[in-house]
């Protein structure tokens, strides 16, 4: 039985050194360590037919022998598995890559900060239909049948009395005849309008209006309320101010301008020189708006005000084009994964 085992060293390791493949190796097993047929399992079955005094010796010359063979195994298979001996440098015992499962959109990451402001000052949020009826869309906010807003040239029209909505307002209308005041909430959202393409105009694009009504509500409160939402935004060094302007739903209404952000006020190419950016408009509400939701305009008042959604992230971001929030280029959009959704 000796000379067996040594020449069963050596034929194994004959096949061993032979070997090119995963199944190669498997069939070396099963040859001599197999449990049914296997060279060393019949060996090891006979040590019971040698004299009692030999048992022990060849006991553990076999039991080092089977080591010496599954050892041998699993190095061959290592060998097998490694990066240099498959050619396509990959090592498997390397930890795995998590894959990409992408990011918010920058035009959302900026939405839910202005609603997490809003929210820190009591507003709640409200949303409606984007295919609206021509009274929420125009009527109800005092815009007059003869209003160029209501041609065909500016607004999509989706059937006889419907109309994809061009600001979030109908918002605010549908509000009102559901609710009693005080209401202060805002509306962000998606709207239309026949613009051409260009860097600062898409058709569709978002917005979010605001409306805080109640008994004595003032113009103060509207300058108040907005001058802390943009410093919440961009910072304490930012200034807030009011321009005089026309919009059929508000009475007085205002542009509002806020300081530079790139050059808080020195001018800049951003702002052309002259230190304001116009960010939005605002108002005191027409009490005709009022009165088409049965308000009594004389015993509430309120505020309005509305801004783009797409034109803060283009300022906060540093983005020369609004095309490029709706190419959905990853390789554009890839530069917001680190940004913190809110």
């Amino acid at each position: 039985m000796e000379q067996e085992l040594k020449d069963l060293r050596v034929e194994f390791s004959n096949a061993l050194a032979s070997a090119r493949d995963e199944a190669a190796l498997e069939a070396i097993r099963i040859r001599f360590l197999g449990q049914k047929s296997g060279c060393l399992t019949h060996l090891m079955r006979g040590l019971g037919r040698l004299p009692a005094d030999q048992r022990p010796r060849m006991g553990q010359t076999v039991n080092s022998l089977k080591k010496e063979m599954d050892a041998g195994l699993a190095a061959a298979l290592a060998a097998l598995a490694s990066p240099e001996r498959r050619g396509d440098g990959l090592d498997p015992t390397l930890p795995g890559c998590a894959p990409n499962l992408g990011q918010l959109h920058p035009i959302t990451l900026v939405r839910r900060e202005l609603e997490e402001i809003f929210i820190s000052l009591g507003y709640s949020i409200e949303e409606g239909p984007e295919v609206e009826t021509e009274f929420h869309n125009f009527e109800a906010l005092n815009i007059p049948p003869d209003h160029p807003a209501r041609d065909d040239h500016d607004s999509f029209y989706a059937g006889p009395g419907r109309v994809l909505r061009t600001h979030t307002s109908p918002v605010q209308i549908r509000t009102m005849q559901r609710c009693q005041p005080p209401l202060k909430f805002i509306a962000p959202g998606m709207v239309f309008r026949r613009d051409a393409i260009d860097p600062n105009h898409t058709p569709a694009f978002f917005q979010l209006e605001g409306m805080a009504v109640g008994e004595r509500v003032s113009l103060a409160d509207l300058k108040g309320t907005l001058t802390v939402f943009w410093r919440r935004l961009f910072g304490d060094r930012i200034q807030v101010r009011f321009r005089p302007s026309y919009f059929p739903f508000v009475e007085p209404g205002a542009e509002v301008d806020i300081s530079c952000i790139l050059c808080l006020g020195k001018g800049c190419r951003a702002c052309g020189g002259s230190g304001w950016i116009e960010i939005m408009g605002a108002g005191m509400v027409h009490p005709a708006v009022f009165r088409a939701v049965g308000y009594d305009p004389d015993r509430v008042s309120g505020f309005a005000f509305g801004m783009g959604i797409d034109r803060i992230a283009k300022l906060k971001y540093g983005i020369e084009d609004l095309r490029l929030f709706w190419e959905n280029d990853l390789r554009f959009l890839g530069q917001f994964r680190n940004e913190s959704p809110r």
